[in-house]
């Protein structure tokens, strides 16, 4: 699918603001268009967008299987970049997705195989009057922006959930069965939350070496100075976020070794209960055995309490080790 994205005055305030609207395939590409947002392209639309623009339009092979060092470069006078947003986040799908930001001659290009909620929010933004500068630069700031403003959303939601974690892990319980059942829960969400926390630092690296890039090429360029002043900004939040994604991760890992410390905790209980019991039970065995014996020379084999005498034996030589391991407050 191929949308563009043009400028257009407000009906009622007059104001500029950014049209979007589906490009049919047999329709031309208007010649006022600042940006062209391609969305899982054929190549027919590749094809088109190259005509119209003077480009090469990346490929889905070639996105996923470009190099690090191709991530940003400069070909025909059209600056390629390429960076990986997270997307699906608020399913048990979520996952990272390469899209190509293409700029030449104040148009923009984005080529993306998936619909990360970052395009969907600034799209929503540049549809209100005076939501964005009309050049191409000033979209692409923007745009960054808003996967910078979505991306601190995100963490700020993890923020929360870590929080509730962490509460549940240091709550106390009554029910050791359920408690197990619970850390196990824990130490999967864990898991879960340091996997996406993963994905989101890879994306923040990669849309900070976008902006790095931009902001040489600007200064460069002498490019507006709103824009220049944007593109510093933005970054300046995601080293912020940055800094927020590491804390979170290292509340991850103490998190994680809390629960492991409090699964050996119920597990050392387990073993100690075991060992009580054998200890409280080796003393009426050890008298069982004796008495057991099929020897002809037991004298209180001919007793008539013999039995009685026994049992009450058995009996004070279990309590008397319980009895003793609770003075200790080994139990």
């Amino acid at each position: 699918m191929i949308f563009v994205h043009q400028p257009n005055a407000c009906a009622s305030t007059g104001q500029p603001l950014l049209e979007r609207r589906l490009l049919e395939m047999s329709e031309p590409i208007p010649p006022d268009a600042l940006w062209i947002d391609l969305i899982e392209p054929t190549r027919q639309e590749d094809h088109k967008v190259e005509a119209f623009l003077g480009i090469s339009i990346p490929t889905r092979e070639e996105m996923e299987d470009i190099e690090p060092s191709e991530l940003l470069y400069v070909e025909n006078g059209a600056r390629y970049m390429t960076g990986r947003l997270l997307c699906r986040v608020d399913t048990d799908d979520a996952r990272l997705t390469g899209v190509t930001f293409i700029l030449r001659d104040n148009k923009l290009a984005t080529v993306r195989y998936d619909d990360p909620q970052a395009f969907r929010m600034f799209v929503h933004r540049a549809a209100r009057p005076a939501g964005v500068m009309l050049t191409g630069e000033a979209i692409l700031a923007g745009l960054i922006e808003t996967v910078i403003d979505r991306a601190a959303d995100v963490l700020q939601a993890q923020g929360e959930r870590i929080d509730r974690l962490s509460r549940r892990i240091f709550a106390e319980h009554s029910d050791p069965s359920a408690r197990n059942a619970e850390l196990q829960d824990t130490l999967r969400a864990l898991g879960r939350h340091n996997e996406l926390l993963s994905q989101q630092r890879e994306s923040l690296v990669s849309v900070e070496r976008i902006l790095l890039s931009l902001s040489a090429s600007y200064r460069a360029s002498k490019a507006p100075r709103e824009v220049r002043e944007e593109i510093r900004s933005t970054l300046r939040d995601l080293q912020s976020l940055e800094e927020h994604a590491s804390f979170l991760s290292g509340k991850i890992q103490f998190l994680l070794d809390a629960t492991l410390g409090l699964v050996n905790l119920e597990q050392n209980n387990i073993i100690k209960l075991f060992s009580v019991m054998a200890v409280v039970f080796m003393p009426p065995t050890l008298i069982a055995s004796m008495y057991g014996m099929n020897f002809k020379v037991m004298p209180e084999l001919d007793w008539g309490f013999g039995y009685p005498m026994a049992v009450v034996m058995m009996v004070v030589a279990a309590i008397l080790p319980y009895a003793f391991f609770r003075w200790k407050r080994w139990l």
